[in-house]
């Protein structure tokens, strides 16, 4: 019984767990470039069961020797294995706003090893000087004239910020930026040919699991892309799918709960009338 208990908590923890999941998926539905995660709910290992037992043998010593009977195999529950981005592209949707810029991907190699695609991302320096990556192009400029993707710096081909000192700046489909018909830098474009390789930080933001920086994709043959300027990505959450899986889980959950709640009473019944019969 108590076997029982364990399997459903289990149950419960995993459900709760996706809830979670889809419930910040929700919540990004109308962030820029957010890419919407996926659970995968596993069974833990099965055991194989025995029963350990006498047996009489009819002789005059009355021997017995040790037998061991084979009973089944008993699963444990399930649990929430690993949680997963994924890397498609998100739709366009036109903002009018010249500081926005989408990242288009057209041609993008096939990981050999998976057979997925790989990544691309704009690159970006982080508070503490390190490098992030992200597909959110609601870029805006400071009040330094830094471009820069939820407040952390854009950076250009040559590992540096973008500094922009106009009102207005026009970007190519290449992520080369003019201002007052001047060149001024041009956006860098990373690519990450194994996404299994990418951690999910927050507000947007990817790194590498070894924290090494990704090679840029810019002048690279093997891969075209082009940037959209006054577009934005939108996010890949399918808000009507993620509705019906948080209704799914939590009638999931609701169901365990109900499991955990008779083998309570099951024991209560065991340990407070049962017994004191």
């Amino acid at each position: 019984m108590l076997r029982g208990l364990y399997t459903a908590t289990a149950g419960m923890l995993a459900q709760q767990r996706r809830t979670e999941m889809l419930s910040n998926n929700m919540a990004n539905a109308n962030t820029a470039g957010y890419k919407a995660d996926q659970a995968s709910v596993r069974a833990f290992p099965e055991m194989l069961l025995n029963r350990m037992e006498n047996k009489s043998v009819p002789t005059t010593n009355g021997s017995s020797f040790g037998q061991i009977t084979p009973i089944g195999s008993i699963n444990t529950g399930a649990y929430v294995q690993e949680l997963q981005s994924t890397f498609s592209q998100g739709g366009l949707k036109e903002t009018g706003l010249y500081t926005d810029v989408a990242l288009l991907e057209e041609i993008i190699p096939l990981n050999a090893e998976t057979n997925v695609k790989g990544a691309l991302f704009f690159a970006v320096q982080n508070q503490a000087g390190e490098e992030r990556y992200t597909r959110n192009g609601h870029f805006t400029l400071d009040n330094n004239g830094i471009l820069t993707s939820g407040g952390n710096p854009v950076l250009s081909t040559t590992g540096q910020p973008i500094s922009i000192q106009s009102s207005e700046f026009q970007v190519t489909p290449d992520g080369e930026v003019i201002a007052d018909g001047e060149f001024v830098a041009q956006i860098d474009v990373r690519f990450e040919a194994d996404v299994r390789n990418l951690v999910k930080e927050g507000n947007g933001l990817f790194r590498t699991f070894n924290n090494e920086e990704l090679p840029t994709a810019v002048n690279n043959d093997n891969i075209q892309y082009n940037l959209r300027q006054n577009y934005l990505e939108t996010s890949t959450v399918d808000v009507g799918r993620t509705y019906t899986d948080m209704m799914t889980a939590y009638r999931s959950f609701e169901a365990n709960q109900k499991v955990l709640q008779a083998y309570d009473k099951s024991m209560d019944k065991a340990a407070n009338e049962i017994g004191r019969i």
